[in-house]
């Protein structure tokens, strides 16, 4: 009995620690744009950037901090339970909040055109053109069923570029490994108040504000 006493004393004293360190973290934030709302119109309009981004990712964002709280609280009480309960609510926010970030980075009001260098010869080699990409990821995200995401994404195991889609706000590189470079969001607060239900008309129109730098600066990182 001793014994077992002693190895629990052990066990929580290595604990603490890492207990501390959780309970100190920063909570996470919403980060501002790098253009104002009315930025990348006419392709997305002000007023869905502005719901989109100080309304829903603001929710993914409050939700994630509140999650994690709770997380950190049934950890500190061994309440293995409670921790994989609070799993799907982690996987959803957290999710959302990666995808919103790296999605208002991948628009720019001067995007557009296409990619340069090593990302163009990438996407040369694995889809066979830029057009074929553009045709690959455009019908591989419209046909997201429900809520979604479409991919550009890097493998980096074996050193290719890969088109994948997600459903809800699974992340991308949590789910499947690879690592994100391209995303669009095909939720339907992304778009339904200009495009109503027609998905491929946004879809068609987004690749005008690609910021094909900031895909390039991804790619580039993805490839060390």
């Amino acid at each position: 009995m001793l014994t077992r006493v002693g190895h629990v004393r052990r066990c929580v004293a290595t604990l603490n620690p890492f207990l501390g360190i959780l309970a100190s973290r920063q909570k996470h934030a919403l980060p501002d744009l790098p253009y104002d709302y009315g930025a990348l119109e006419p392709h997305i309009s002000a007023e869905i950037m502005q719901l989109h981004h100080s309304k829903h990712h603001a929710a993914y964002v409050n939700n994630l901090n509140i999650t994690e709280e709770k997380y950190q609280e049934a950890l500190a009480k061994g309440d293995v339970t409670g921790q994989v309960a609070l799993q799907a609510a982690l996987r959803f926010n957290g999710g959302g909040h990666i995808n919103h970030t790296i999605f208002w980075t991948n628009l720019s009001p001067n995007g557009g055109g296409e990619p340069q260098g090593d990302l163009m010869e990438a996407i040369k080699r694995d889809f066979g053109s830029f057009q074929k990409l553009k045709e690959k990821m455009s019908a591989a995200t419209v046909a997201v069923q429900g809520s979604g995401w479409g991919w550009l994404g890097f493998d980096k195991e074996n050193g290719r570029l890969r088109i994948a889609a997600c459903a809800n706000q699974d992340p991308l590189q949590g789910t499947t490994g690879l690592i994100p470079l391209l995303g669009i969001d095909v939720w339907e607060h992304a778009y339904y108040l200009q495009y109503k239900n027609v998905r491929p008309d946004y879809v068609k129109a987004i690749w005008n504000i690609v910021n094909w730098e900031n895909v390039g600066e991804r790619f580039k990182a993805a490839s060390k």
